[in-house]
């Protein structure tokens, strides 16, 4: 696959050069040698040029990182390209300790990196903070966002695809505005391990966001040398932040989607309706929140899926599932377990299976869950005295069928 990218690549560049719509990144004078300062006003340069012509930037790979400052605008119309896949341990120079081939080495915290405007593409690029911190808490640098969602105005169709991050804080905030909403966000393929435990974060994205084959782990520059303290890592999980997390959306699409010693896996805020398949959040305190603020249409269909809840510092904060507010949620084939791992801190356990909480009317239905290591005699612990729940051809802990069905 890689082969054939690089392949159909320099294709374009030999047929896009003479038609003016294709160009290296080099060709403006961005540089592996040059100066930071000097790649980033280039790169924007090069920017400039291609959001006339809706054409694409070639990250030429090198043995040395593009060393590049924050502030970049990814104009409308622009594409962005280098030559990877998800690297998802990292690549790594043969006699250094670095990341090769299409990579940022980004070297300043005043503004996210690159902030995205409508049609616009980001593919096969490693993005690199060399100077953060990995063993001390204390020393870790709070970057702004990696990728940011325009504020000033309505941002659609935007598509990040085989993307790596190493050492950022916050990975991809789209964050929009009520009346700057975004649209159309397609985010595939994307690994990383946010040292704010925020991977992505979407509101105000009215027409379905996609979230498709995304990872997240500490063990992200492994292949590089590079390892996160187990201090570091415990501290992720303090932040008390959501891998995910999806709210003020139409019908949103999230589809095979991991995360790893995060305080929560996925927030499915109260403005928010969708499904949910295919996932595992491991290492998690709160595997996955849903929300609702009315019974129309927040509801979450949610399917095929694991949930290991350990990391929180007591058992009862510690849940596979929290739903609360009002709207539906239906729930088949999601096993949860517990149990203990040398990489975090954490009580190998979970309170229950389900916290329903709040005071109005909501519905849960759950088909086919198995659901083990949780401290509480039962496995759901119902403090809304109006939740209307129904579960089938579950099994408890003790391995026995467990079928209920709660309406007060």
């Amino acid at each position: 696959m890689k082969v054939f990218l690089l392949l159909a690549l320099i294709c374009l560049s030999t047929e896009g050069r003479a038609q003016g719509t294709i160009k290296s990144i080099r060709d403006f004078g961005v540089l592996p040698d040059n100066d930071a300062a000097i790649n980033t006003k280039n790169l924007q340069k090069a920017i400039d040029w291609a959001t006339e012509y809706g054409a694409a930037l070639f990250v030429t790979p090198s043995d040395k990182p593009y060393p590049v400052n924050s502030g970049i605008i990814l104009k409308n119309n622009v594409s962005l390209i280098g030559v990877h896949g998800p690297t998802p341990r990292g690549t790594r120079h043969p006699s250094a300790k670095t990341p090769v081939g299409s990579v940022f080495n980004i070297l300043d915290d005043k503004h996210a990196f690159i902030t995205v405007e409508s049609g616009t593409q980001l593919k096969g690029i490693q993005f690199w903070y060399s100077q953060q911190e990995l063993d001390d808490p204390a020393g870790i640098i709070k970057y702004p966002p990696v990728i940011k969602v325009s504020g000033s105005s309505s941002t659609q169709g935007v598509t990040l695809s085989n993307l790596t991050f190493y050492g950022e804080y916050i990975t991809m905030d789209f964050n929009a505005k009520s009346d700057v909403p975004c649209e159309l966000i397609l985010i595939e393929h994307c690994y990383g391990y946010p040292l704010s435990g925020e991977f992505i974060r979407i509101d105000y994205c009215y027409d379905i966001p996609r979230i498709l084959h995304c990872h997240v782990n500490p063990a992200i520059m492994r292949k590089i040398g590079l390892h996160l303290s187990k201090a570091v890592i415990d501290h992720v999980v303090n932040n008390k932040t959501f891998a995910y997390t999806i709210n003020h959306t139409d019908n949103a699409q999230l589809m095979d989607v991991f995360t790893f010693g995060t305080w929560g896996g996925i927030l499915l805020g109260e403005e928010s309706y969708g499904q949910l398949t295919n996932f595992n959040l491991d290492c998690v305190a709160v595997g996955i929140h849903k929300k609702g603020s009315q019974s129309k249409n927040r509801n979450w269909m949610i399917a095929q899926g694991s949930i290991i809840a350990n990391a929180g510092e007591t058992a009862e904060e510690t849940h596979p599932f929290i739903i609360e507010g009002e709207g539906h949620t239906a729930i088949s084939n999601v096993e949860a377990f517990s149990g203990d791992n040398p990489a975090l801190t954490n009580i190998g356990k979970s309170s229950d299976y389900m916290l329903v909480k709040g005071d109005k009317k909501l519905t849960v239905s759950m088909v086919g869950c198995r659901m083990r290591n949780y401290t509480s005699d039962e496995p759901l612990t119902i403090k809304n005295p109006h939740a209307v729940l129904q579960a089938v051809a579950c099994f408890d802990k003790e391995e026995n069928l467990y079928n209920i069905t709660i309406s007060k």
